[in-house]
């Protein structure tokens, strides 16, 4: 296997973090664009949960979470002030909320779409007021948080774009543009078509 293969799925915001972190580290892979209601059987072999992103490594190590996936890729400056709290948050009760807001109908809750839009909210501020002080959320330099947390506010964003250009968040949407509109951003972002199996390989990174 002369690359690392990379099973993902362009709108995913998991497997959208994990292609900036190999861009960034410049770590080419074979890329396999995967429908999620029609996934491969290689993908299913190698992991059986059956979501993206998938790393398959050239000695035939599985990497199954997007979060391993970006510390395997990037170098330790990349790991500076408190990214794994903001990590965790986001993809605890952050992500819990941007759900139940997305996708309410899908879920059974007491909580309307905006009670937990404003649960979500409560982080945005805290960033916003973070981002008052530096220009990335762990400082002056972009950092595992800024790659692993960005897709994730540009999903809320995009749930309802007219209501959250309107908040009052100055700092996290100057921030959030400068993070879409990056080089990174662009080239993870790039459409692909789905993947077969015997389909020529497409390279990425």
């Amino acid at each position: 296997m002369p690359h690392p293969i990379l099973y993902s799925f362009r709108r995913c915001p998991y497997a959208m973090r994990a292609r900036m972190a190999l861009l960034v580290a410049g770590i080419e892979v074979e890329l396999r664009e995967v429908v999620l209601r029609d996934r491969p059987e290689h993908m299913l072999e190698i992991s059986p949960k059956g979501t993206v992103p998938v790393l398959l490594l050239e000695d035939g190590t599985v990497i199954e979470e997007s979060m391993d996936i970006m510390q395997w890729a990037l170098d330790e400056s990349y790991f500076v002030g408190d990214w794994q709290q903001l990590v965790d948050g986001n993809d605890g009760d952050f992500k819990h909320h941007l759900d139940r807001y997305k996708y309410n109908n899908r879920y059974e809750n007491p909580l309307s779409p905006e009670e937990h839009r404003s649960q979500v909210v409560t982080f945005l501020e805290g960033y916003n007021t973070r981002l008052a002080q530096t220009s990335f959320l762990c400082g002056h330099d972009v950092t595992i948080a800024d790659y692993a947390l960005s897709p994730f506010v540009r999903q809320f964003a995009n749930t309802d774009r007219a209501w959250f250009d309107h908040l009052e968040l100055p700092h996290l949407h100057g921030w959030l543009n400068a993070m879409l509109e990056s080089e990174t951003f662009r080239n993870c972002m790039v459409k692909h078509p789905q993947w077969k199996d015997g389909d020529t390989p497409v390279f990425f990174g």
